[in-house]
């Protein structure tokens, strides 16, 4: 707390506004302006009650609760892990987001771990012809901003890169074949 002490009180109005005047005190003839920093505890047993203020406001950011309530591992159909096996239910092609104009070719997979249902984009060249539906495919996340979609493929936060435990990339480019399962 600041305790300015003027001793004149023309000096006082001069350099003060009428509304900064209404906390002025007078003691033993000298005027004392009190200039309070909002609504803080003061005194010698302040700090517990500053500390569960601080502790009571926290929850107003939204980093610090997801944190507290693990809401990204509720919500993630990973649990936290970065890639997941899934087994493929049927292939779907969704439109581009504007300005671009195209199908993107993305499948539809059940994870093995919990039964949640994602759509999984697949990236390359005649990647979709190389996928067929139960086939067991691995996904990992998409690599968009937080977590979520990248791109203009609307929703879709999650890519496959390996079939049957043969990598996406390395079927493409012909260099492995297809296994069967």
């Amino acid at each position: 707390m600041r305790i300015l002490r003027l001793f004149n009180q023309n000096l006082l109005s001069q350099y003060f506004t009428f509304s900064l005047r209404s906390s002025i005190k007078f003691i033993n003839g000298m005027s004392i302006l009190n200039i309070k920093m909002g609504k803080k505890s003061r005194g010698l047993n302040a700090g517990n009650r500053l500390r569960k203020k601080r502790a009571r406001f926290r929850w107003s950011n939204k980093w610090y609760t997801r944190r507290m309530k693990d809401l990204k591992a509720k919500s993630d159909p990973l649990k936290g892990s970065s890639q997941a096996k899934g087994i493929v239910l049927e292939k779907v092609q969704f439109e581009a987001k504007q300005p671009n104009s195209a199908m993107r070719k993305c499948v539809r997979v059940q994870l093995v771990k919990n039964g949640r249902q994602v759509t999984a984009f697949c990236p390359g060249d005649g990647a979709t012809k190389l996928i067929d539906e139960h086939d067991e495919v691995m996904i990992e996340c998409i690599g968009g901003a937080m977590g979520k979609s990248k791109g203009d493929i609307p929703g879709v936060r999650w890519q496959v890169i390996k079939v049957n435990d043969q990598s996406l990339d390395a079927l493409r480019k012909g260099i492995r074949e297809k296994a069967r399962k």
